[in-house]
């Protein structure tokens, strides 16, 4: 990937999560708002086997948090860039 690309993809990156943090702000307690982080370190770096582990570990550990971030706006377009670019 392109440095340029490579630059895009991390602020879309950012701002999706940094959406996702403002959002759920005050919802969130110290174990889920560890497993965004890790979800966000595994988009950022372009891992999708561990993004989706760490999909997968939501789901089954905060079912509320998965459903809201399958559904939140910012992160859903992301997700969808990610998987064009190959990730």
């Amino acid at each position: 990937m392109a440095d340029d690309q490579e630059d895009v993809k991390d602020a879309r990156v950012q701002e999706a999560f940094d959406a996702v943090r403002r959002d759920l702000d005050g919802r969130l307690d110290v174990e889920e708002q560890a497993a965004v982080e890790r979800l966000r370190d595994a988009a950022a770096g372009g891992d999708v086997a561990r993004a989706r582990e760490e999909m997968a570990s939501v789901k089954e550990r905060h079912g509320w948090l998965h459903e809201e971030l399958v559904k939140h706006p910012s992160l859903a377009t992301v997700i969808d860039e990610l998987a064009l670019w190959g990730f």
